[in-house]
């Protein structure tokens, strides 16, 4: 597979990152999702304050390439999420840097666990979502799992995961599930006007409120008010911090360097 399978692009601080098989509906062998990780790391090395993940074409992500995958002759499922599904998915949750996801069209199987791993989902209205795996005799891989029960809870979790049946835009905004659904032209300029909003907001900051609520998930409330001081303490120390003071004390709209 060639590089060009995920495009990147660096511009006013926002990180491009765009899904490129569009011929197999951007379905993800192991080398792109090595790619997809290498590029939000390259993000972060070249100083993006903001990520926007899509994908090409009409399809989000349709999962796993099964079609290559057997190409190579048995695998162990257990390994290839050991060594290249799960290091995206860790990734997508520790970035320093915010995610916004743009789900153009569908999303299966891995690509569910992709496209909820940004922070703010946005969906084309005709797009869907559709944990598939039971339909092959698998289960929900690439952080899927948590990510839909975190969101939707878990009688909305078990109902997508045991059927295995579409969940349209409109049903994964009910379902808490994803952010925003918008008409399928206003998708990029959305998604791309939110990300250019993040990459402009103090940059430290936000790494610390993504970590902060993912944190928050599993913590105690004693727990949850003991890394907030730890990350007060970081943010009130940055020099966007500063900025932030004297631009309210001087009644200014504030100019953030992401330091």
């Amino acid at each position: 597979m060639s590089d060009d399978s995920v495009l990147y692009s660096l511009e006013h601080g926002v990180a491009t990152i765009r899904l490129n098989r569009s011929e197999r509906l951007n379905a993800v062998t192991f080398e792109m999702l090595d790619l997809i990780r290498a590029s939000l790391l390259r993000a972060v090395n070249e100083g993006a304050r903001a990520v926007l993940l899509t994908g090409e074409g009409r399809a989000f992500c349709s999962g796993a390439d099964l079609a290559g995958r057997m190409d190579r002759g048995p695998v162990d499922p257990a390994e290839s999420l050991e060594f290249h599904y799960n290091p995206l998915a860790e990734t997508l949750s520790k970035l320093p840097i915010p995610i916004v996801t743009a789900i153009n069209g569908p999303a299966a199987g891995a690509g569910v666990g992709i496209a909820l791993g940004g922070d703010i989902v946005v969906m084309a209205k005709s797009a869907y979502l559709l944990l598939a795996f039971s339909n092959i005799g698998l289960v929900p891989d690439c952080g899927a799992t948590w990510l839909v029960a975190k969101s939707a809870g878990r009688a909305k979790a078990l109902e997508m995961a045991l059927l295995g049946e579409k969940m349209f835009a409109e049903d994964a905004k009910d379902a808490g599930l994803v952010a925003r659904v918008v008409d399928d032209d206003a998708l990029m300029p959305e998604a791309g006007k939110l990300a250019a909003t993040l990459a402009a907001k103090p940059t430290i900051a936000l790494g610390l409120i993504r970590a902060q609520i993912k944190a928050a998930l599993n913590n105690t409330l004693p727990e949850t008010l003991s890394v907030e001081a730890a990350h007060q303490r970081i943010a009130g120390k940055t020099e966007d911090f500063r900025e932030g003071v004297m631009a309210f004390l001087g009644k200014r709209a504030p100019e953030f360097k992401g330091k």
